[in-house]
């Protein structure tokens, strides 16, 4: 576990207050207009340690990490939406059981898996 320092407190409690995902300057961006002296670089490692030790998801969009905060410990899925960037935890017990079968039929154990739905939210379909 990696030390925990007020930047990276500053951090985590930034993501924390998204609902979306993040990308490390928007991050940056919004700690410096709150008026913190965190470097950019400095959030890009809080980042990337929240996220090996599970307590923010990332996941790739057009080349660029995002980050969101999440539920230590828990595995779950995301719908997200593609317009608003509205994000959803969710359990999909059908996903996890096809997980388990298929990589059984192929010789396989311990499957893990990311599963990110994308969609439009209602508040942006009906717009």
């Amino acid at each position: 576990m990696k030390r925990h320092t007020w930047q990276r407190d500053a951090v985590k409690d930034a993501l924390g207050t998204r609902e979306t995902f993040v990308s490390a300057q928007q991050l940056h961006a919004a700690l410096r207009d709150a008026g913190t002296t965190i470097g950019l670089a400095t959030v890009y490692r809080a980042l990337a340690d929240l996220a090996e030790e599970g307590e923010a998801d990332s996941l790739q969009q057009e080349g660029e990490s995002l980050y969101r905060a999440c539920t230590p410990g828990t595995h779950h899925h995301h719908l997200i939406c593609r317009s608003c960037g509205l994000t959803v935890e969710i359990e999909a017990d059908a996903v996890e059981e096809w997980a388990r079968s298929v990589a059984a039929e192929h010789g396989f154990s311990d499957p893990q898996h990311i599963v990110d739905v994308f969609g439009l939210c209602r508040e942006c379909a009906s717009a």
